[in-house]
């Protein structure tokens, strides 16, 4: 055992601190490296929230729309049903330009492209057929 130095006045062994530096390296090591490793290694998975969060933000958060008895899933869901009915695109319209506020031909068509692009995408080629024909009204 070989004695090098003193450490507030007690011999310290070279071996013994030696140990203890390497140890607290490959600690140190295994802290930074393994996080980075499995930040970098892993295939990253974007989040994406559920339709439902997804509708409801947009048209209640971002754009912010008053639907009737403050459910805007449930009257999204209800234009679903319209669509899925075979109700003319003209008449989801002007139900929805009654019903939702602001009630302009805009933001009517931007609360039932987007209530069956997200909640009901099955039924875009469905809502697509009915608004073939429709021409917005002239406006005086």
């Amino acid at each position: 055992m070989r004695l090098s130095g003193f450490r507030r006045g007690r011999a310290v062994d070279n071996d013994r601190s030696v140990t203890r530096l390497w140890r607290r390296i490959n600690v140190i090591a295994v802290v930074c490296v393994v996080p980075a490793i499995g930040t970098f290694g892993a295939a990253s998975a974007g989040a994406v929230p559920a339709a439902e969060v997804e509708y409801t933000y947009n048209v209640v958060v971002r754009r912010h729309f008053d639907f009737p008895n403050n459910d805007a899933l449930g009257y999204g869901f209800g234009i679903c049903d319209k669509v899925t009915r075979g109700v003319s695109y003209a008449a989801i319209l002007a139900d929805v330009t009654r019903d939702v506020s602001p009630n302009d031909e805009t933001a009517a068509n931007y609360v039932v492209s987007y209530a069956v692009g997200i909640l009901c995408p099955a039924q875009i080629w469905q809502l697509r057929n009915s608004a073939a024909g429709w021409v917005p009204p002239v406006r005086s």
